[in-house]
This record gives structure tokens, C-alpha cells and sequence, in this order.
């Protein structure tokens, strides 16, 4: 037997990672409005509806990791970048010493330009290095904070979860409710 209560599954969702929380309140909302099982505290639950609100979650959590998974790969590339730059900076700057201590008449004048360049070349290098970590830094923060956001989430839905379970609803045996028996199971 189906329940009336209407949710939302994946078709009609376009963010799935603002949409954990409310996969989460549809399985909640599923579970309130179950229709009770006479003489009993066991509700009856539209199977087909509770497992695509599962594996909307399913579905859901990989985006974010694969999202987290980009986030760090783009660090990685604009360090990587950041510090191939820098070595090509400095190695110009080193061929350029060179070149000018051998065809300036002046030694002396020669290598005083020479340090310059490389000293001035070292400082926009490790200026360079410096930008590059803290924009690396920024963005590390930024995905630790959806995560944390994300987390915050998850454990709201299932702290809401386990007050409505705890008033009276019985408790899912999600280990159970792969099996084809269920829940027939669940009811004995």
C-alpha cells in the first residue's frame, strides 16, 4: 500500500549538495505520514519511495567528494604553476647574470647588475610562491567550510531523524531493507 504524502525525488532536484537536507526531511516526512499498522507501533512505508529517497543520498554524497576532489586539484595546479613560474623566473634571471658578466667590459659592473637582477628576481619569485599559498590556503578554507556546512546538514537531518524515531516511529533496519523478505521481516 502507498502513502499519499507527495516528495520530491531526483528528477525534480538541481543542486544535490543543497539538496541533502531536504532528501532528508522527505524521508522524515515519509516516515511521519506512514499509515500505522493496526495493533501495532510498525508503519507501512511506500518501499519504491523510501529506497529513491536513499539513493538520492547515495547519489548526492559522491558529487560532493568528487567536488572536494576538484577543488584540491585546482590548488595543486595553481601551486604547481605558481612554482614552475617562480623557477623560470629565477633560472631567466640567472642566464640573464650570466650573459651580461660575460659582455659587459666592466666586470664589476657586470656582477652588480647581475645580483640585482637575481635578488629582485628572488623576491617576485618568493612573492610569487606567497600569492600562490595563500590563494591555495583561500580555497582550502572555502572547501573546508562547505564541508563543515555539509556535515552540519547530515547531522541535523538524522538528530531530526532520531527525535521523530525516538516519538514513537519504529526503527529501520537499513541492513534489512536490501533484502527482497523485508519487510516482511521487519514486521515479525
Amino acid at each position: 500500500m502507498s502513502d499519499t504524502t507527495e516528495t520530491t525525488t531526483g528528477a525534480g532536484r538541481d543542486n544535490p549538495a543543497g539538496g541533502l537536507l531536504d532528501i532528508l526531511e522527505d524521508l522524515a516526512a515519509l516516515v511521519e505520514n506512514a499509515r500505522s499498522v493496526p495493533l501495532s507501533t510498525n508503519v507501512r512505508l511506500d518501499r519504491d519511495q523510501a529506497l529513491a529517497l536513499v539513493d538520492e543520498l547515495r547519489d548526492a554524497l559522491p558529487t560532493q567528494v568528487a567536488r572536494a576532489d576538484e577543488v584540491l586539484a585546482a590548488a595543486r595546479d595553481t601551486l604547481d604553476d605558481a612554482h614552475r613560474q617562480a623557477e623560470e623566473i629565477v633560472a631567466s634571471a640567472r642566464a640573464r647574470a650570466i650573459e651580461l658578466v660575460q659582455t659587459e667590459q666592466v666586470v664589476v659592473q657586470a656582477q652588480s647588475r647581475a645580483a640585482e637582477i637575481v635578488t629582485e628576481a628572488e623576491t617576485r619569485a618568493a612573492a610569487l610562491r606567497t600569492d600562490a599559498d595563500a590563494y591555495c590556503d583561500g580555497r582550502l578554507a572555502d572547501f573546508q567550510q562547505d564541508l563543515d556546512a555539509l556535515t552540519s546538514q547530515v547531522r541535523a537531518g538524522r538528530d531530526k531523524l532520531a527525535e521523530r524515531l525516538e516519538r514513537g516511529a519504529p526503527r529501520v533496519r537499513w541492513d534489512a531493507v536490501a533484502d527482497p523478505r523485508w519487510p516482511q521481516e521487519q514486521q515479525s
